[in-house]
């Protein structure tokens, strides 16, 4: 049989559960490029708003290599908010939009020779 003292401490532990939920949600989101001949996907931090990108690659004699591009110029931290990523219906676009959800200033963004560059944020 369960006391009495359980129950009432029930509510405080499902509350501390729910409260740290947050924390634990996912801290990134994925996006592939929306130009149809390219296997590319790009990574946002939601809290940073830093952005890099990753592709497959060739590689002889293997199954192949996955390419990534670090944060190269505007991709890197931004003023803490909360960012996500937007493609655009263009299907010869290599790039995608990273959005504050927060302001509504939005860069695009883009792989840039070894790395992937943003524009300067805008609204």
């Amino acid at each position: 049989m369960i006391s009495n003292r359980l129950f009432r401490a029930l509510p405080a532990v499902t509350f501390a559960i729910f409260a740290t939920a947050p924390a634990l949600a996912a801290n990134y989101d994925f996006l592939a490029a929306p130009e149809i001949d390219l296997n590319r996907v790009y990574r946002l931090d939601r809290a940073t708003g830093e952005i890099g990108a990753c592709q497959y690659g060739l590689k002889d004699n293997s199954v192949g290599v996955t390419l990534c591009y670090p944060p190269g110029e505007g991709a890197g931290p931004q003023p803490p908010s909360e960012y996500g990523l937007v493609a655009s219906r263009h299907e010869r676009e290599a790039g995608v939009f990273r959005v504050d959800l927060r302001t509504g200033a939005m860069s695009i963004c883009y792989v840039l020779n070894d790395s992937v560059v943003c524009t300067p944020p805008a609204k």
